[in-house]
C-alpha cells in the first residue's frame, strides 16, 4: 500500500555536500568576458552557502519532495465539490502548443488560438443552455465576481438604486456570499428545508423589489437535485431578479440537463474541475462566464469573433463589465479543456454525469448503514457527490469527521471534505467523480467501514492518526485562534425560526 514518506526520514539536500561536487560544467571565470560588476554596497555580508551537490543528489531531492505529497495521480482524491478527476496527459502536450506565443501579437499570427478561443466559445454556450460564453476570467471567485457584477450592473442600467440583497442558498460555496459582498451586496441565505432543497416558502417570503438575484448550483452541495428549480426560476424572474449558476456541481449533471434550460441567467464555470483541468496546488486554474438573453451585453470583455474568414480578439459587448483579467484569460488551460471535450466528443461528455452519479450511488450503497454514519435529508440518489454524517459516531465514541479524515491519510487515501456543507453536522463530503474504477470505491468503503468499526473498538488509536504522513496532526486551537483570523462579516438573525440570516 502507498505510504508518504515521513520528515524524521532522510533528506538529501539537509546537508551542504562535500566541497567542489557539481552537477554542471559552467565555464570558468577566466574563460569568459565579464564586462558587468557588482558594486561592493550591493553585495551580500558573506558568500551565501549553497549546496555543492551532484546532479543524482539533487534530481532525487526533488524526486522525494515530489512523493512527499498527494495528487490525483498518486491516488483517488474525493474532495467534495472539487471534482478532483484525472486530468488526461495529451492535454500537456497540446497546451505546449501555445506557450511561444505572447497575447500582444497581431491577429494574424495566432488565428489557430483564436480559433481555437471561439470554438470553446460555442462549445461551452451549448453544453450549458446559454448564448454565449467568455473566457476571459481566470477561474474560481473570479468568474462568480463577474457573474455577480454583471447582475449588479444590469440593476444599476435600470437604475434600480433599492435594490441590495443577494440571496444565496445556505449550502452554497463559501466564495458565494463573500462574492456578493464584494460587489457591494446584503447576503441572504435560503435555508434547506427537510428534504434537502431550497425551501420555497422561505424563497418566496424573502424574494422582493430589493432582490438582485439568487446565487445556487444544481445539484446542490449535499448532491441533490433541485427539482422544483423551474418554480424558484419563476419566483426570481417575477421581480426581474437574475439566477446566477455555480458551476462547481456540474459534474453531476453534464450531458444529461442544461443551466440554461433550468432558468439560470448567467453560469460561471469552473474549467479545472469539470474540463479535467490540473486543479489544485494554487492554481492557475481557468474559467468561463456564460449568459443567456440579454445578459450578454454585460460580459466581460473581449470576446472572439468570426469576421470575414478571420478570427479577431476585439469584440466588446455593449454594457460589458469590463475585464477581471489581464489580457484573456490563462489560455494554456483553455486548451486543456479544449483538447478534453474534443477527445471525448458529444457521446463522452454525455457520459460524465450518468457516471459520476452512478459512482456516487455505488458508494452509498457501500456505506449506507455503517453504524455511526447517516445520511443526512432526503433518501433520495444523490449526483455528483453526498454528504455522510458522522455525529453519532462522535456521540458515541467520541471520534469525530476530523479524525476519520487523518486516519484515512493512513489508510493511503485522501481524506473527504469535512465539516462542509455547514448544515450537516460531523459532514463527510465524498465526490468519487467519473475517473474513479469499481475497485478503488471498494477499497475506499472499506477503509472507512474498518475506521468506523475501530471507532467502537479502540478510539485512542484513531486520534493519534496520521502517523504515516509527512506532517502529523496540527494543533487546532493555535490554528483557529481568534488572533489570527480576521473577522470580515457580522452574521445577524432577520426573521424568527432561524429562517434566514444577513452578511453585512
Amino acid at each position: 500500500m502507498w505510504r508518504q514518506a515521513k520528515w524524521d526520514e532522510p533528506l538529501i539536500m539537509e546537508y551542504k555536500g562535500n566541497g567542489g561536487r557539481i552537477g554542471t560544467l559552467i565555464p570558468h571565470e577566466k574563460e569568459i568576458e565579464i564586462k558587468l560588476r557588482i558594486p561592493e554596497r550591493l553585495k551580500r555580508s558573506k558568500e551565501p552557502e549553497i549546496p555543492e551537490l551532484s546532479e543524482l543528489e539533487v534530481v532525487r531531492h526533488f524526486i522525494r519532495l515530489s512523493q512527499m505529497s498527494f495528487g490525483v495521480d498518486t491516488g483517488f482524491m474525493p474532495l467534495g465539490s472539487c471534482t478532483m478527476k484525472y486530468n488526461p496527459k495529451v492535454e500537456e502536450k497540446t497546451s505546449e502548443l501555445v506557450s511561444e506565443y505572447h497575447p500582444l501579437q497581431d491577429f494574424d499570427t495566432v488565428q489557430g488560438i483564436l480559433e481555437m478561443i471561439y470554438e470553446m466559445q460555442n462549445m461551452l454556450a451549448e453544453i450549458t443552455g446559454m448564448d454565449q460564453c467568455s473566457l476571459q476570467v481566470p477561474a474560481g471567485a473570479a468568474g462568480e465576481l463577474a457573474g455577480v457584477l454583471m447582475i449588479k450592473k444590469y440593476h444599476e442600467d435600470k437604475n434600480r438604486k433599492n435594490r441590495d440583497e443577494m440571496l444565496v442558498a445556505d449550502s452554497a460555496h463559501g466564495t458565494n456570499p463573500a462574492s456578493a459582498a464584494m460587489a457591494g451586496y446584503k447576503v441572504i441565505y435560503i435555508r434547506t428545508n427537510k428534504d434537502g432543497l431550497v425551501d420555497i416558502d422561505v424563497l418566496r417570503e424573502v424574494t422582493s423589489e430589493k432582490t438582485v438575484g439568487f446565487m445556487l448550483t444544481n445539484p446542490n452541495t449535499l448532491g441533490l437535485f433541485e427539482s422544483d428549480i423551474l418554480e424558484i426560476s419563476k419566483i426570481l424572474h417575477r421581480v426581474d431578479a437574475k439566477l446566477y449558476y455555480d458551476g462547481a456541481n456540474l459534474n453531476g449533471i453534464l450531458g444529461v440537463v442544461r443551466p440554461g434550460d433550468m432558468g439560470f441567467d448567467v453560469v460561471h464555470l469552473n474549467l479545472h474541475k469539470t474540463f479535467g483541468v490540473p486543479h489544485g496546488g494554487g492554481g492557475p486554474g481557468a474559467g468561463a462566464i456564460c449568459a443567456k438573453g440579454e445578459m450578454v451585453d454585460y460580459l466581460p470583455y473581449p470576446l472572439v469573433q468570426k469576421k470575414d474568414g478571420k478570427f479577431t480578439l476585439d469584440y466588446i459587448p455593449s454594457k460589458s463589465i469590463g475585464k477581471i483579467a489581464t489580457f484573456y484569460g490563462n489560455i494554456a488551460n483553455v486548451v486543456r479543456a479544449y483538447s478534453y471535450i474534443l477527445g471525448l466528443g458529444s457521446k463522452g461528455i454525455s457520459m460524465i454525469g450518468k457516471l459520476s452519479t452512478l459512482a456516487t450511488n455505488y458508494l452509498i450503497s457501500k456505506l449506507k448503514g455503517v453504524r455511526g454514519l447517516s445520511l443526512p435529508y432526503s433518501d433520495r440518489p444523490r449526483k455528483h457527490e453526498v454528504v455522510f454524517s458522522a455525529k453519532q459516531l462522535l456521540n458515541e465514541t467520541g471520534i469525530s469527521a476530523n479524525d476519520i479524515a487523518k486516519t484515512l491519510l493512513d489508510r493511503g487515501f485522501y481524506a473527504p471534505t469535512i465539516y462542509f456543507p455547514p448544515n450537516v453536522e460531523e459532514a463527510l463530503m465524498i465526490e468519487p467523480t467519473e475517473t474513479e474504477p469499481k475497485e478503488v470505491l471498494d477499497k475506499y468503503a472499506d477503509a472507512i467501514r474498518q475506521i468506523v468499526e475501530e471507532a467502537y473498538k479502540n478510539p485512542q488509536l484513531l486520534l493519534n492518526s496520521p502517523s504515516n504522513t509527512s506532517v502529523g496532526r496540527i494543533d487546532q486551537v493555535t490554528a483557529n485562534h481568534p488572533s489570527s483570523v480576521t473577522p470580515t462579516y457580522r452574521v445577524y438573525r432577520l426573521r424568527s425560526e432561524g429562517k434566514i440570516s444577513i452578511l453585512k
